[in-house]
């Protein structure tokens, strides 16, 4: 192909004016590059491959059916895959029972852990390939384990062009975008900006259609080069940066706790907290192939900061403090994976991976003085203070793994290994874990799996020390005195047991089902420090997480569609750190029983399809929960809810190659009310509502 397309390109710069020679030649050029980046994305997967785990992928067309499209956020995107329980609390996203714990990698290339906020540096329009991987991951994967969120980017190779996007509609949405891509000599080269305007920031604390102070401006962008510096190497480099800015939404009709010198009387409605948010991100990775021998060396940096500013007078009149709180992180990461195939049977897989986290904490607080009254630290002056917390800390998370890909038969494949994790942090931990997953193929449309792993999961370093927690002892920001808060938080252990079969019924319709069990040692949840969205980590003794899933999947000429449904069991008992976090009622209950995570939801289940004829996409798609836990002692499950989307997209073809799209949405059709937590709970300090319903419309231009 690459051949006859050379000649063909030879004869017609023979023949063609000057403005066709140059056209041929680029397109190509366009094909070669096109075809070694797919040669080069195939090694890339070889290096890195899922092995017996849960591989679930949405391509370009997939994403273009859901609910806006492009345009959906990265969250609303996820919950279409199952076992994504949905949640508006800084837009977290939990799969399989846990809280966040995801891993992300572009490319193949493993993106250092980031600060956790209301906005998104990851978006959905510049993905060409989604993936959720989970289950008994092979050994190569460790750190955050819950699921590998796996973005393959768009290229320039594939798209010779570009396009100018403008999308909004309801609550004042405003999201205009651009991107272009194309390919010279062994370059290729792709960029993507966007900004967003929205009067829905965050989740909504009343039941309005439109939130009281709820604003928010976001600005994204990411650049993609990569050069092909021959037929068996590949030097890439990507460079994203994104900044949001957020108002805090108000709840009217709030009634002070507290009394300040400068005021009588503070209207709720009036507040004024404001949150920033910043990230950026470069990765630069070598990609080569020598005979059998594949490897990647990757290196990342990261920075992520997040800024709280409040209300000075207002918090302290509802919440006893007024902090400025500015979290920052930088990562720094060095990643190598190699792939050798021994022979007919074995391939060999081996890396190291070593990453350096600097988290930077600089609070300022303004409290009022206080006594404990053994339940409460109450005011004795209306005069505040200011005691300043600031908080340095460096860790070092190491790993290495070997593993062995065994064919013992064309239908039995057996894939074992062993993966070496440490942290240096506020403690020294380190684990061996032993991994091994089994695929067995007795016929073609039939495919078991079964897997067993041990996984090694640090805790976020933005960590608040127990030393913080009692500067604030005599004032209205206080943690209970009698809490024992000297506690490190641990690195949380457990064993993950999976076992799944996927069936194809007829061409292009499969079905699956999954189920996993998880045993834990030092389960991981975090909760909330006051009253700014700052989260910091707890252990609970012991801990398991169940479940099952079932998926169906139909993708045809002109119909596809999709339907998943999870059953899942999230349980902790006996807290033992991060006791400040709690009332003391709470405390003991957690010592004392078994108790639901509040991010746990017994069923979730996700409804999609598309129909295209002529031009034109017609999609649908439905979210289902049967409610997360919550109330006293995370012993009550909220209602169940349904929220359904719709859609129209139609595509115009213009001169040349320009191409003319427009798209309608709506979402949640029927204008559900719903109130995804109520403010009560372990951790939980605010309710929360799903957006009620919203009519968008845009335009994209493709050249």
């Amino acid at each position: 192909m690459i051949i006859s397309t050379g000649v063909l390109g030879c004869f017609l710069l023979c023949a063609a004016p000057a403005d066709s020679q140059q056209d041929t030649y680029k397109f190509d050029t366009l094909i070669v590059t096109a075809k070694r980046k797919i040669a080069a994305d195939a090694q890339s997967e070889q290096i890195v491959p899922s092995l017996g785990a849960t591989k679930r992928t949405m391509n370009r067309e997939q994403i273009a059916d859901q609910s806006q499209g492009d345009n959906a956020s990265f969250d609303q995107t996820l919950y279409r895959f199952p076992g994504v329980v949905q949640d508006e609390l800084d837009k977290r996203l939990h799969v399989r029972g846990e809280e966040a714990n995801l891993q992300y990698r572009i490319n193949g290339v493993l993106l250092p852990d980031g600060l956790l906020g209301f906005g998104q540096e990851l978006g959905t329009r510049f993905i060409d390939q989604l993936s959720l991987i989970v289950g008994t991951l092979p050994a190569q994967f460790g750190g955050r384990t819950a699921g590998i969120v796996d973005i393959r980017t768009k290229s320039g190779a594939d798209m010779n062009g570009g396009d100018l996007s403008l999308y909004g509609g309801s609550f004042g949405t405003v999201n205009p975008s651009v991107e272009y891509g194309g390919a010279s000599g062994n370059w290729t080269y792709y960029a993507t900006g966007n900004f967003l305007y929205d009067g829905i920031g965050m989740a909504n604390p009343t039941n309005s259609v439109t939130p009281l102070h709820d604003n928010t401006y976001q600005y994204k962008g990411l650049t993609s080069l990569s050069w092909f510096i021959d037929n068996s190497s590949r030097l890439s480099i990507i460079v994203s940066g994104a900044y949001s800015r957020f108002q805090l939404p108000n709840i009217p009709g709030q009634t002070t706790n507290y009394t300040d010198d400068s005021l009588a009387s503070f209207n709720s409605s009036l507040l004024d907290e404001n949150q920033t948010e910043q990230s950026y991100y470069d990765i630069v990775s070598y990609q080569k192939k020598s005979g059998d021998l594949s490897y990647q060396i990757s290196q990342t940096e990261r920075y992520s900061d997040v800024l709280y500013m409040p209300d000075k007078i207002g918090d302290m009149m509802f919440n006893g403090v007024a902090a400025r709180a500015e979290h920052s992180l930088s990562a720094f990461g060095l990643t190598i994976d190699a792939s050798d195939e021994l022979d007919d049977s074995h391939t060999l897989r081996a890396g190291a991976s070593l990453t350096i986290d600097n988290a930077d904490v600089a609070t300022s607080n303004s409290v009022f003085p206080a006594t404990w009254n053994d339940t409460i630290w109450a005011q004795t002056g209306s005069t505040p203070y200011t005691i300043d917390d600031d908080n340095k800390k460096t860790a070092w998370l190491y790993s290495c793994y070997l593993q062995d890909e065994w064919k013992l038969a064309k239908e039995l494949t057996v894939n074992y290994g062993l993966r070496f994790e440490g942290l240096n942090a506020y403690l020294d931990e380190y684990q061996l874990s032993p991994r091994i997953n089994i695929v067995y193929q007795p016929f073609k449309p039939t495919t078991l799996h079964l897997g067993y792993g041990m996984y090694f999961t640090p805790p976020p370093i933005e960590f608040v020390p127990p030393s913080s927690i009692r500067k604030f002892d005599n004032t209205t920001y206080g943690a209970d005195p009698n809490n024992n808060t000297s506690s490190q938080v641990k690195s949380e252990r457990y064993h993950y047991f999976d076992a799944g079969a996927t069936q194809e019924i007829t061409t292009g319709l499969e079905m699956g089902i999954d189920g996993y069990y998880k045993l834990k040692k030092y389960t991981l949840d975090e909760g909330q420090f006051g009253p700014a969205m700052i989260f910091s980590p707890n252990n609970a003794d012991q801990g398991y997480v169940r479940g099952v899933e079932v998926t169906l999947n139909y993708n045809g000429k002109t119909v596809s569609a999709y339907g998943n449904v999870a059953f899942s069991r999230a349980m902790a008992y006996g807290l033992v750190s991060g006791e400040f976090q709690f009332a003391p009622d709470e405390i003991d209950y957690m010592r004392s029983h078994w108790y639901h995570l509040d991010h746990d939801q017994d069923i979730t289940a996700s409804l999609g399809a598309a129909y295209k004829f002529a031009g034109a996409r017609v999609y649908g798609d439905l979210l289902y929960g049967s409610g997360l836990y919550g109330g006293q002692y995370n012993t009550q499950e909220a209602p169940q809810y349904v929220t359904v989307n719709a859609g129209i997209e139609y595509m115009l073809t213009l001169l040349g190659k320009n191409k003319l799209k427009a798209r309608f949405d709506v979402v949640n059709v029927f204008d559900l009310v719903y109130e995804i937590r109520d403010g009560d709970g372990i951790g939980v300090f605010a309710p929360q509502y799903l957006p009620r319903r919203g009519f968008y419309g845009g335009l994209v231009w493709e050249f």
